[in-house]
């Protein structure tokens, strides 16, 4: 199979107004200033840092970017403070959902590092007795989460948009917040009873990827800036085939990609079943003896390196990675066709080409 070129989805450099480094100072300073009013004792004050520890903890921060790009898109002008925390409100919500989704796949790590329930649980493991340790984790974890949604709202509602801004904005995070459920929930679904049919994992990255990380953050900042909604039309003619490119090059890296590129254990979303579009190709191409294989292997909690190679080989053979890494390329070409057709200022062009590039063809 083909393999990206690109080890990671780097910060768009300086000419994007250094979106990065000014949403993290928010994020920061915000942060920060919770820490200090916290309710008086050691509690409260950790399940903020815990928060500060995983929000910091590394990130792309790609909502924040296409954000600020979509406000760009629509020849945003004025100060970007609004712009800067109203994309930082997209991080901070970005930060609930990951601790959730966590938890819901039961993953041990993150970017590297322990997940905030694995860590809260090791943190308290021997102040309890059996499993309450795990317990703990479990449910601050839950309270890490709903922490990170409040203030994600918090931050939206003090970014300082006029009544008019904020009225465009609330319905398209409202829509974001409800596809990304929507996504969630089929991937609960599906997950451990893969089949043969693509539709059900399709629609998943259609809502929990595309335009969970892509459509709406283009449409967030460019309501930020006044679009019209012939401008957002074309931003999610842009978004979905990219979103849904990058979603499909995730499977593949779940399957092929480096833990110390990809920031996970290698074998996690085999061990999950989850259902991809990658194994439902395999499921379609696969003779009796692969399928066989793949239902003993694939979705097995206690799947080693062998099998996992084994499943590998098999997806490979009955060409399902060829077959996603095309269905990739077609996502890619309609992707930057949208992109020509945009009414864009020459920055924002060039900016957008640079993250399609960086997101198609990255190997993290």
């Amino acid at each position: 199979m083909v393999r990206p070129v690109s080890t990671s989805l780097s910060p768009l450099g300086p000419g994007l107004l250094g979106t990065r480094e000014a949403v993290d100072t928010v994020l920061a300073d915000f942060l920060h200033a919770k820490a200090r009013s916290a309710v008086d004792g050691r509690l409260p004050g950790e399940i903020t840092q815990v928060l500060r520890e995983f929000v910091f903890a590394g990130g792309k921060r790609l909502r924040p970017l296409l954000c600020a790009l979509g406000w760009h898109a629509a020849h945003g002008a004025g100060g970007i403070g609004p712009l800067i925390r109203t994309a930082a409100s997209l991080e901070m919500f970005h930060a609930f959902a990951l601790i959730h989704d966590d938890l819901m796949d039961r993953s041990a790590t993150r970017r590297g590092r322990p997940t905030v329930h694995r860590a809260l649980a090791d943190r308290h493991r021997s102040a309890f007795r059996h499993d309450g340790g795990e317990h703990l984790g479990t449910s601050a974890a839950i309270l890490v989460g709903d922490l990170a949604l409040a203030w994600s709202d918090e931050l939206l509602h003090t970014a300082g948009l006029c009544p008019t801004r904020l009225a465009a904005v609330l319905p398209v995070i409202d829509a974001m917040r409800t596809e990304l459920v929507y996504g969630q929930y089929l991937d609960l679904l599906a997950t451990g009873r893969p089949s043969g049919a693509t539709d059900v994992p399709l629609a998943v990255i259609r809502h929990k990827t595309a335009k969970y990380t892509c459509e709406r953050p283009l449409h967030v900042g460019a309501a930020v800036a006044g679009a019209p909604y012939g401008l957002l039309a074309g931003l999610s003619a842009f978004a979905l085939p990219l979103g849904e490119a990058f979603q499909l090059r995730d499977d593949l890296l779940g399957v092929w990609g480096r833990p110390d590129q990809t920031g996970k254990p290698a074998l996690d979303d085999m061990r999950e079943g989850k259902h991809t579009v990658l194994i439902a190709l395999a499921l379609q191409a696969a003779d009796e003896q692969q399928t066989r294989l793949l239902r003993t292997h694939y979705g097995n909690p206690d799947l080693d390196e062998d099998n996992a190679e084994a499943v590998r080989a098999i997806l490979q053979a009955t060409g399902a990675g060829l077959a996603v890494e095309r269905m990739i390329t077609e996502r890619y070409e309609q992707t930057l066709a949208a992109l020509a057709d945009l009414p864009l200022p020459d920055g924002t062009r060039h900016h957008l080409r640079q993250l399609v590039e960086q997101s198609v063809w990255r190997a993290a």
